[in-house]
């Protein structure tokens, strides 16, 4: 596995890795785990090469956040990456991604103003401005996210239709299924925050949201439902949740009652020191 940090010596082995067929592109921020792991088997499935980057984005991270305590072990997440047959990891530095005098800025309007974008103000621009860079500066052929952030996958999706980074009508941003533990909890880098009594009690959170879904595919009115699910993470031993919301899967409108199109009951909450999210179909 090569490793790269400056855009030069980048785009020299991207060329090179290009000659052999597709390259795809797994973006992280690091603190690998089986979830990451996931979308790197499935990238090598669709590609001939797999590039992983590597960076935490602090323009994703607003005032008061994680972004100094976010975990960063890159010696260990690469030799997981090079187990893994990656070709190419692509760990700039800040310096690297956001050189000084850097200006520019990309909103997505509408689909990121709600759900977490309303909790945390300019995040989407963060992850929107830092996506498009990836994509300029590696060329993939097609990019995975893990579905784990539904909200996350629909801006870079939309993003990318409207800056003709990916061709019309054909889908090159890839989700995956979010990978979880044996208790259903969704493997996140934020659940090495908790404590082991907090992990514990996070697992109500999956149990809750398969409870609220079930009631609503019942027939059973929706505003009661999710104060109920709201309820049972706050009995369950989160501090605080930020939304529990049934929105249409595509356009992430709430939706008041269900009705025939696909839907997505998504979740922000509290425990410790996370933030926590989540997201099933519904």
């Amino acid at each position: 596995m090569q490793t790269v940090n400056r855009i030069d010596p980048l785009r020299d082995a991207v060329a090179t890795l290009r000659r052999d067929g597709p390259l795809a592109l797994v973006p992280t921020m690091g603190a690998l785990h089986e979830g990451h792991l996931t979308l790197v088997r499935e990238a090598r499935r669709r590609a001939a090469h797999v590039a992983v980057s590597i960076f935490v984005n602090p323009r994703q991270f607003g005032a008061g956040e994680d972004l100094d305590a976010y975990p960063r072990q890159l010696a260990r997440d690469s030799a997981m990456l090079e187990a893994e047959g990656v070709a190419l990891l692509w760990a700039p530095d800040p310096e690297a991604m956001y050189p000084a005098g850097y200006a520019t800025n990309i909103a997505v309007a509408g689909i990121s103003e709600g759900l977490c974008g309303a909790a945390r103000p300019g995040h989407f621009d963060g992850v929107a401005t830092v996506v498009c860079k990836l994509f300029n500066q590696v060329r993939p052929d097609l990019a995975l996210f893990g579905e784990k952030d539904w909200q996350q996958l629909a801006v870079i999706r939309r993003m990318a239709r409207d800056l003709d980074l990916v061709r019309p009508h054909v889908d090159r941003i890839i989700g995956v299924p979010t990978v979880r533990e044996a208790d259903g909890l969704a493997m996140s880098s934020r659940n090495a925050y908790l404590t082991a009594e907090e992990r514990a009690a996070a697992a109500c959170l999956p149990k809750a949201m398969r409870e609220a879904i079930a009631r609503i595919g019942a027939g059973e009115a929706i505003a009661p439902v999710l104060a109920g699910l709201e309820h049972a993470l706050l009995d369950g031993g989160f501090r605080a949740v930020d939304y529990a919301k049934l929105c249409d899967a595509d356009s992430l409108a709430p939706l008041a009652e269900r009705g025939t199109g696909p839907a997505r009951l998504l979740v922000a909450a509290r425990i410790g020191k996370a933030r926590l999210i989540d997201n099933m179909a519904a």
